[in-house]
């Protein structure tokens, strides 16, 4: 029974083992995608900086380094836990395994000690002629024999254990010296961050005594975001009464005895055909893996009311998520659909909206567009090239998710980076 519960804790820790090593993998991979997005976040500090055109512009990239930064650290963090696991366990195969050892050689000793005292050939000879009858002989012979051969397996069986130990030990020192990397690695980025925060305050104080001139300018550009929205809604509404007339066309033909509903027809959400509901329902069943509307970039504006970043009084407000990507970049379908609008926000400014059963996606700031409406698209489809800000340096796509007219945080939508 005890062996049987030391077999089914070894399994237990061996299997917890690998869960924290899979672990480790996954938050290597995301550490490394971290780093990367504070590089190209970098990048795109030094080239506003050169600008100088706007300080509140360099104070919000700054922003998104600085949150970039701590979840730098919150994941190098989360790695040193699960590396504390590790080491933890190992210690403890390392203890069993010493316990086992001291246990083995031991009993080996005391075979030894006996083996030699009676290490003439006479005494075994003489042990086996002392036998009472041939049966009796027959099995001292048979103890002899399975005597050497359990002294052997004990001998093999020392020698693995010892080779465990070893290896184990050769683990944990590798894990220490992990674990001490990451514990540099961490105090590194946590004075990066300080200088960060430093250099951010400074920026602040100064641009706190233009805080009338930049509230304004925060206002006119919420105005232009609720005008953009409500052209926005306008549209998927005409793209709902649309589909639901054809909708109502189609069931006409199929029965025309049957009286078309004009609420349908006018009403804000989609009346689902057959053939639309799979198309929703897949997309639905994608959610949370959906590929980004940008082969490369961050979430640098989140969705929803959100404190400006410079003066914590002034809220705003963002129906869609905004991606910072590389110059030049294509905006892309996240799904399969249908292209129902094509829209000029402004001169410099276009959307494209399509249609997924009653879910749309919208990918705004194009500067050139290559679909049209009534296309058919295919996940990761090319929609035209994301504008870059003339003033700020900036190349940001914002993208927003709606089933019929409800908004909703493409964030959650989007596979994690």
């Amino acid at each position: 029974m005890p062996k049987f519960l030391l077999s089914l804790i070894f399994i237990c820790m061996t299997s917890l083992l690998w869960s924290q090593e899979s672990q480790q993998e996954k938050l290597e991979e995301r550490k490394a995608q971290i780093q990367k997005e504070i590089r190209e976040n970098e990048k795109l500090l030094q080239s506003v900086k050169k600008k100088e055109k706007s300080a509140v512009n360099v104070v919000i990239v700054q922003s998104t380094k600085i949150k970039l930064k701590e979840k730098l650290i919150s994941t190098t963090e989360k790695q040193t836990k699960l590396l504390n696991n590790d080491m933890y366990v190992n210690q403890v195969q390392i203890n069993k395994l010493k316990k086992e050892l001291a246990d083995l050689k031991e009993d080996y000793a005391e075979m030894i000690v006996k083996s030699y005292k009676s290490r003439s050939a006479e005494s075994r000879a003489m042990f086996l002629l002392s036998s009472e009858n041939f049966l009796q002989a027959y099995k001292r012979a048979q103890y002899m024999k399975q005597y050497t051969s359990y002294r052997k397996a004990q001998g093999e069986e020392i020698n693995i254990k010892s080779n465990k130990l070893t290896d184990f030990n050769q683990k944990l020192d590798v894990q220490k010296t992990a674990k001490k990397k990451l514990i540099a690695e961490n105090e590194k980025e946590r004075l990066s961050l300080e200088n960060e925060k430093r250099e951010q305050l400074k920026l602040v104080s100064v641009l706190k005594k233009d805080k009338n001139k930049i509230s304004v300018e925060i206002k006119k550009r919420q105005q232009e975001y609720r005008t953009i929205d409500r052209q926005i809604n306008k549209l998927i509404r005409e793209a709902i009464a649309a589909a639901n007339r054809k909708a109502a066309l189609e069931k006409a033909k199929a029965n025309p005895s049957a009286p078309v509903s004009r609420a349908a027809v006018s009403s804000s959400k989609i009346e689902l055909t057959p053939e639309s509901k799979i198309i929703a329902d897949n997309f639905r069943s994608n959610r949370g893996r959906l590929p980004y509307p940008v082969e490369k970039g961050y979430i640098s504006l989140g969705y929803g009311n959100q404190t400006h970043p410079l003066f914590n009084t002034i809220t705003v407000h963002n129906s869609g998520v905004e991606i910072t990507t590389d110059s030049g970049a294509s905006a892309r379908a996240v799904f399969g659909g249908e292209v129902t609008s094509v829209i000029v926000l402004s001169p410099v400014n276009k959307a494209v909206m399509i249609q997924h059963g009653d879910f749309f996606t919208v990918y705004q700031n194009l500067s050139s567009v290559n679909v049209s409406r009534g296309d058919k698209v295919s996940i990761k489809q090319s929609l035209g090239k994301v504008r870059t800000n003339g003033e700020t340096g900036k190349t940001i796509i914002k993208f927003l998710i709606l089933q019929n007219t409800t908004y909703n945080d493409p964030q959650s939508w989007l596979s994690p980076r």
